[in-house]
């Protein structure tokens, strides 16, 4: 019963423990981790058993340098469109720190929020099979997965999907790599070492998330 308590308790460590890393050192990042992480996301559970994803590992400083630019050049599209119509100003009201706010605006505006892909140690681009109907929830299992073994592992990394958002974007990336047709590109996770340590994100409440046999009814009951 020990065991089984001490096991629950690291899982859960890892959990609350990962963090988006957009920031890395110039270490390496060792082939028997990366080994750990490519057969941790290859144990991943899919629909019917389909593992329709598939793997590219990117070292080389050069095509990082592509990635990245690709990856700032859609998020930089997606929130200057954010920005235009106002939803972004919207999202970021409550924040009263105006220099803040303004710091925020042109991190994202200009693309900078997935540029950094350039400058981490590994690119795992996440592909996956178009014929696959399950195909954007069994690779999301996979990236969790790997998310969670590169937090075990003492490293970091961070999930970033601007660069597949427009297809435009894809297509360049499948130009680059090589990726066959009957492929599609889903993500691509930043992996390296973390630079300084991260705080924790806030999380809402179990009871504004969980409710109890329908809607009208919350499953934990707020204190008096």
């Amino acid at each position: 019963m020990s065991e089984q308590y001490d096991l629950v308790e690291a899982t859960m460590k890892v959990i609350q423990d990962r963090r988006s890393i957009r920031h890395y050192t110039d270490e390496p990042v060792s082939e028997e981790h990366l080994d750990l992480i490519l057969e941790a996301a290859r144990q991943a559970p899919s629909g019917e058993n389909a593992q329709p994803w598939r793997f590219i590992v990117v070292r080389d400083p050069d095509t990082r340098k592509q990635l990245g630019a690709i990856a700032g050049g859609g998020s930089g599209r997606r929130f200057t469109a954010e920005f235009v119509t106002e939803k972004m100003q919207e999202r970021f009201s409550s924040l009263e720190d105006e220099a803040k706010k303004k710091a925020i605006f042109e991190k994202l505006t200009s693309g900078r929020v997935s540029a950094f892909l350039a400058d981490a140690p590994v690119s795992l681009v996440v592909c996956g099979r178009k014929d696959v109907w399950d195909l954007p929830y069994d690779t999301s299992a996979a990236i969790e997965n790997i998310l969670l073994i590169v937090t075990a592992l003492g490293l970091g990394a961070c999930w970033v999907i601007a660069p597949c958002i427009d297809i435009r974007d894809e297509e360049r990336i499948k130009d680059l790599l090589g990726v066959p047709e009957e492929l599609k590109v889903i993500s691509i996770i930043a992996i390296g070492h973390p630079l300084r340590p991260h705080r924790p994100r806030p999380r809402l409440p179990l009871n504004e998330l969980v409710y109890s046999e329908s809607w009208d009814s919350p499953y934990y009951q707020e204190e008096s």
